[in-house]
């Protein structure tokens, strides 16, 4: 089968098409053919070394097609069914083993692609404002990269809650696409300073929860947009990591709360898997949720889609297509 492998971190550039023997599926695995795969920034993390990983490696850990084979002992998946998983062992590829019980239905009604689309980034968006900080009705949130996969479907949910939603984005483009998400306010962050205007629309009140993919260019900016008790919920660094944190700055700005979630501590039940991925999926199925692809590009041109990812060059999901 064709595979995205990387042997050494390094930059676009080391992601190479290549030949490799398709997996068996081992106890309580099963395989998929990938139709689409997510376009991710921890698979960046994972190609440039800032996260730990044994190479050679195939990338990717988002995807949903249909289930090939199963290994022994597994229940409840078979053969023909349309499933997504944020946990297939690469992903980039035509084929990708999973641990079934990390796979998750894709019903009628919604197409794989879709679920490719919107399963890591929709599971994050939903326990960042259910459970990080759950968000209540008359809340005020702060969404970077409001233009974004994750931040298109952040303004979305923050809004169904009932929250008032104000997003950051890059030039007239983006910002409208923000306020189309659900956006009550955008902040041109080229042009505008964010947290001047955050505290012009908030009355200097500040807002209850940042929540910030960007790191290291918003942190700062961010903890200053905080009202008294607020949290901010770092949930990603695609501008560089964030220098060290005295805490004393929490106390000084107002008794901060700050956090450093990731899904994979939200979803590690699987009952909790299939509640957060249940509402994606269904409000996807209702119309209740959208979910902006980008641009679908072929596997083979995988280089590229992390180019367009890293180059903050996106607006919504970037897909690979075997």
């Amino acid at each position: 089968m064709k595979a995205i492998r990387v042997t050494a971190p390094g930059g676009a550039e080391v992601l190479r098409l290549e030949d490799v023997p398709t997996p068996a599926p081992q106890e309580g695995e099963a395989l998929v053919r990938i139709e689409a795969a997510g376009v991710n920034f921890i698979d960046v993390y994972y190609r440039t070394g800032q996260y730990k990983a044994a190479f050679p490696l195939t990338l990717g850990m988002e995807g949903a097609g249909t289930v090939e084979a199963v290994g022994p002992g597994v229940e409840g998946v078979r053969r023909g069914d349309r499933v997504g998983s944020v946990n297939f062992a690469g992903s980039y590829a035509e084929y990708a083993t999973a641990k079934a019980d990390r796979l998750v239905p894709v019903p009628e009604g919604v197409s794989t692609r879709q679920a490719a689309a919107a399963l890591l980034q929709g599971m994050t968006a939903h326990y960042l404002t259910r459970s990080t900080y759950p968000l209540r009705a008359g809340d005020t949130c702060l969404v970077h990269a409001a233009a974004g996969g994750v931040g298109l479907l952040l303004c979305q949910i923050a809004r169904k809650a009932g929250a008032r939603v104000i997003g950051t984005a890059g030039g007239p483009e983006k910002t409208a696409l923000g306020r189309s998400a659900g956006a009550h306010e955008t902040i041109d962050y080229r042009k505008d300073s964010f947290v001047d205007e955050v505290r012009r629309i908030t009355e200097g009140r500040g807002v209850q929860v940042v929540y910030d993919s960007v790191g290291k260019d918003t942190f700062s900016g961010s903890l200053d947009c905080l009202a008294v008790r607020g949290t901010l919920a770092l949930f990603g660094q695609s501008s560089g990591k964030v220098d060290p944190v005295d805490p004393q700055v929490l106390n000084q700005k107002g008794s901060l709360y700050l956090t450093r979630p990731t899904l994979a501590h939200y979803v590690a039940r699987r009952e909790e898997l299939l509640e957060r991925s249940g509402d994606i999926i269904g409000w996807i199925s209702k119309g209740e949720l959208e979910v902006r692809i980008f641009r679908e590009v072929p596997l083979a041109e995988a280089a590229e889609a992390h180019r367009l990812l890293e180059g903050r060059k996106t607006s919504g999901k970037l897909l690979l297509i075997p």
